[in-house]
């Protein structure tokens, strides 16, 4: 896991303990990068398994 997707990953989960999805502002402000990177990151992590999404409960679910 790079850093980027690390920071990512810790951001979604600790915003996600509170029941609140980080937007993608959020997670540009928070990690200082473009869209486009913080995607591909995001996209890296989901097809590793170590993200999910559920639907139904419109929430991220964890490794």
């Amino acid at each position: 896991m790079t850093d980027l997707e690390r920071k990512i990953y810790r951001i979604i989960y600790n915003m996600s303990r509170f029941r609140n999805n980080p937007t993608m502002e959020n997670l540009k402000r928070k990690t200082g990068k473009d869209e486009a990177s913080i995607r591909k990151a995001v996209k890296n992590l989901i097809s590793r398994k170590e993200l999910t999404w559920d639907k139904e409960k419109r929430e991220w679910r964890f490794k």
